[in-house]
């Protein structure tokens, strides 16, 4: 069962970041998170800007719309987005099973 949370306006969920991969992509589910691919290394936050780029193009949100509440220094990140209802972000993990 994929984490999701509905709080004051905003979706958070758990994703599992792979950096340094060939092409920024959803790669499926990883335990309880959604795995995303992304081009980026992970020095200098460089992968954690990805990220948020990556999920607000995805979910059609402005970039700071998008928050990564915890999980800066690791692949394992609770990520928060304003905006969007869970059954958006419900239908992305869905498609990705």
């Amino acid at each position: 069962m994929i984490f999701l949370l509905e709080e004051k306006g905003a979706v958070v969920f758990k994703v599992r970041v792979q950096p340094r991969a060939a092409r920024n992509e959803l790669a499926g589910v990883f335990e309880d998170a959604l795995k995303v691919r992304l081009t980026a290394p992970p020095v200098g936050g460089e992968a954690n800007e990805a990220c948020r780029d990556f999920f607000a193009r995805l979910l059609g949100v402005p970039r700071a719309r998008v928050e990564i509440v915890t999980g800066h220094a690791g692949r394992n990140k609770l990520v928060r987005v304003q905006g969007v209802s869970v059954e958006k972000v419900r239908s992305l993990m869905s498609a990705q099973r």
